[in-house]
Formats: C-alpha cells, structure tokens, sequence
C-alpha cells in the first residue's frame, strides 16, 4: 500500500493504491448548461459561477470535441510527468442534463481508451433519475472505475436560495438515495464560507456529510469571481470573507468529523486567476494546502479523529 504521509486520505493516495500508479486527472468540457441557467429552474446559474464553461469554448460554444480535449490533456502529463494512466472528468456545467441517448454517446468516448481508467460525472442532484442511474451503472460492463460528484454546497436551504441553486435539501436526499442504488461511487461538494453562513451552519453540512453513505468529499472555499452575480453582492454589501487561518481551521475541524475512509478529492478552489478577485489569500493554493496540513500537525490530529458513527 501507498501511503502518502498526510493526515488525511487523498484522492492521490487512493488511486495510487487501486491502479499501483499515478493517476492523471483529465477534464472534459462536453458542452452542457445547468437547468438554473437556461431557465428550467432559474437563470443566471449559482451566483459565483462566472458562467464561461471551460477554455474549449467560445462564444458558449464547445469548440474541441471531446476525443481532442482527452488527446490533449493526455498529451499533456505525458509530456510534462510521463504519465500512463488518467481519470476522465466531465467537469464544466451539468454533466447528465440531457437525454439518455446522448450520454450514452458522450459516456463511451473517454470509456473506449485504454489508457483512462476511470471516469467522473459533475452534475446537480436534481438533474439526476433512475433512468439516468441506470445508465451510468451500466458504465462499469468496460472495467472502469465509475464516479458521480453532486454539488450539494450547503444543507441550509435558505442558503440554497441565497446562492441561486435551484434545488432543495430534500432534492439532494432523494439522488444520494437513488444512487446508493446502483453501483457508483458518489463525492459531495461542498463550499466553506458561504455568505452570511456562521462557523455553526458549515459544520452542520459537514456533520451531515459525515453520516452519508458516499465515498468521496470536495470542499471548496468560496471565491467572488469577476462578472458573477456574487461580485455584484459583495460589492454593495460587503459580506464577509473568511480569513486563510479561519478557512484552514475549519476545514481541519470539518476534517476531524470525517470518516477515514472517506476519500478528500479537494480541500480548496483553485484557477480563475484571470477573473479573481477575493479572497486574496486563496489565490496561492499550496500556501493553504501547507497550512492545513501544518494545523493538523500542531493539533497532533488527523481525518477521523472525532468522527461518531
């Protein structure tokens, strides 16, 4: 067995452990949008997404078909880190928000390639049914390890309606529990510092995420990016914005609650560099990751450590 060292269990560490290797993580833009975006539930998206989708668009439109974006990124780490094996993630916007049919079709490119040993499906718990499930589940016939990430951000619904999400608690509920069904391994996301979300509220989502029966976990600190709706709120009502050391030590804390064996994929956002603008301190991600783990040392703690089950 790998062992990285950290003091939490890294989606690195994870996949070296199940592929006997490093595993390179390629991101694929298929050219979705989000039902809060389009108008089937509401317009204008989460209201700290800026809304480009990735760097294969233009004008909204994907521009790179999907067996170019994966010929370039693995181009890419062979190049650079002389990598075999990657993981195909459908990254940008809603990844099942379309018919069966056609994600079927767009499911089976990534599949088909020897060299990727897995995928990851990015998509909202209400764009998700048993229709849909069932077809992801029947992604596992090519050998591949087969993921899910649902974007779940926060337990508070007033919070949900804050940030312009579109769904419910309750909607989030019922696709953990559809998909518990089917063989796909589930990652939550969730973002810390939330406006006018208090130290107790992040740490009810996190108990919460604790007690589910999911796999993996992404917690992201919220950025106010150029040309959101959120820069617009923090520029009139100037909403407070956690500090690194306040970030780092909540997401030690949130970590303190987790089950071991629940695998951290993300422990802070990243990119945007371009269209940043707050927090500052979160521009620099290996500063924050080498805070986190310099506090889970000082605390002599680790993932799990007062987790109850």
């Amino acid at each position: 067995m790998y062992k990285s060292g950290k003091r939490y269990f890294d989606f690195k560490t994870y996949l070296i452990n199940r592929f006997e290797e490093k595993v390179y993580k390629v991101t694929i833009d298929a050219g979705f949008s989000c039902p809060n975006r389009d108008g089937l539930v509401g317009f204008g998206g989460c209201v700290y997404c800026d809304g480009r989708g990735s760097r294969y668009r233009k004008n909204g439109k994907v521009i790179v078909p999907i067996e170019e974006q994966i010929k370039l990124g693995k181009e890419f780490y062979k190049k650079t880190q002389n990598a075999k094996k990657f993981f195909a993630y459908f990254q940008t916007f809603t990844n099942t928000y379309s018919d069966v049919k056609t994600l079927e079709k767009i499911y089976k490119i990534p599949l088909k390639d020897n060299e990727i040993v897995g995928i990851s499906i990015g998509t909202r718990p209400d764009c998700i049914d048993n229709e849909k499930l069932d077809l992801i589940d029947s992604l596992n016939k090519y050998d591949k390890e087969i993921w899910i990430e649902y974007g779940l951000q926060s337990i508070h619904d007033s919070t949900l309606k804050f940030i312009n999400r579109g769904h419910s608690l309750q909607q989030f509920i019922e696709a953990i529990e559809l998909t518990t069904k089917k063989n796909i391994k589930i990652c939550v996301h969730i973002i810390v510092g939330l406006p006018y979300e208090n130290y107790d509220m992040i740490m009810e989502t996190a108990q919460f995420v604790s007690k589910l029966p999911i796999h993996g976990l992404k917690i992201h600190c919220l950025l106010v990016l150029k040309g959101t709706l959120l820069e617009k709120i923090y520029q009139k009502e100037k909403f407070r914005l956690l500090t690194m050391d306040e970030y780092v030590k909540i997401v030690v804390d949130i970590l303190e609650i987790l089950p071991q064996n629940l695998v951290i994929q993300r422990l802070t956002a990243d990119g945007y560099k371009d269209i940043f603008i707050a927090p500052e301190w979160a521009k620099n991600k290996l500063k924050v990751l080498n805070a986190i783990n310099k506090e889970l040392e000082d605390r002599n703690s680790y993932q799990g450590k007062f987790f109850k089950s």
